[in-house]
């Protein structure tokens, strides 16, 4: 088989280590393969079973000394690898991150480009915690995660604030031809075990431009939300709430329980529409059990229970759907 650059490159960043990387100023080449299995049901409708990538990435990062104290990193994330088939996987790599900035104790951390978003990182933590999140509600927020000028100010003792703002232009499709700069504020506190955070979405953006669902309509009401987060090592704990007028009021509450190489999580979610169609109403339970194989393996099992008023899942009459799943991760 023929290897590629890309391949080369891998191998030969693998090969050196870190020590050498630091030496030479090589840059970090890491990655993932992710599979699962998962059975999905819809009461009333479809019932399917997958095997699928879930997920895999590749990417590399560096950062370097500018000066005493200041530092420049980048970082570059590819995914869509459909690691499960090989047909599909040709031509189908997209950017997953993509950023540059630069960072000092004295002033904190900017960056721009593609990345997860200020809001999204402060508040949404518990849909994005699971490996399928078949059935996961999450904020309804629509600013997306890409053309993003990003800050994050040095801790004030145990005290941040945030800013995003992205920037759309004239020419940029996601935007829907026209400017727009939807930004997003946080303020995050830390203290020993215990992390409170606020922040908002103006959400001037296109829903295009994000990951949206149904509860994410295209309006620019704000999106505003709060989380209270706990991490005592083995015990965590999460509550969430956000809301957005003539779209969705969510909260959502977590626990995790780490024993040795096993990591147990419970979630509940809900969800209420306002305004979008009547009153409706979606739950969902979660529950993940991990186990780590080794310090670059891990495997799961997950279950989500989902419930709510008739049609929310797409069938009339009905209101129910379930998802178990079964997945291994090999990372480096």
């Amino acid at each position: 088989m023929k290897k590629t650059i890309l391949a080369s490159a891998i191998a030969a960043a693998t090969f050196s280590g870190a020590a050498l990387a630091q030496e030479s100023n090589l840059p970090t080449v890491y990655g993932n393969i992710q599979y699962a299995l998962t059975h999905n049901n819809v009461d009333g409708g479809s019932s399917d079973l997958s095997h699928n990538d879930n997920g895999s990435t590749i990417g590399i990062k560096h950062d370097h000394e500018i000066a005493p104290g200041i530092t420049g990193f980048f970082k570059l994330e590819l995914d869509g690898i459909d690691a499960d088939d090989k047909s599909k996987g040709r031509g189908r790599i997209k950017l997953d991150e993509a950023y540059i900035g630069v960072k000092g104790d004295s002033f904190g951390q900017v960056w721009v480009g593609s990345d997860d978003s200020i809001y999204e990182s402060a508040i949404d933590q518990i849909a994005n915690y699971y490996e399928v999140a078949a059935y996961s509600i999450g904020g309804s927020y629509s600013t997306g995660e890409g053309d993003l000028i990003q800050y994050m100010s040095p801790s004030f003792g145990g005290f941040k604030l945030g800013a995003a703002v992205q920037v759309n232009g004239d020419g940029d499709t996601q935007s829907g031809g026209s400017k727009s700069y939807p930004y997003q504020l946080a303020a995050i506190y830390s203290v020993d075990a215990l992390t409170l955070a606020f922040a908002m979405d103006s959400n001037d953006g296109a829903t295009s431009y994000s990951s949206g669902t149904a509860t994410t309509p295209k309006n620019n009401e704000n999106t505003y939300g709060v989380r209270v987060g706990y991490d005592a090592g083995a015990v965590g704990a999460s509550f969430e709430y956000q809301t957005r007028k003539d779209a969705y009021d969510v909260v959502g509450v977590q626990g995790t329980y780490t024993m040795g190489k096993n990591v147990f999580a419970l979630s509940y979610e809900l969800a209420e529409a306002d305004g979008v169609s009547g009153d409706d109403k979606m739950d969902t339970i979660s529950l993940q059990a991990l186990h780590n194989l080794s310090d670059n393996m891990y495997v799961y099992v997950e279950g989500n229970l989902a419930g709510g008023d008739d049609g929310v899942y797409g069938v009339a009459n009905k209101s129910e759907a379930s998802a178990a799943s079964v997945g291994a991760v090999y990372y480096f």
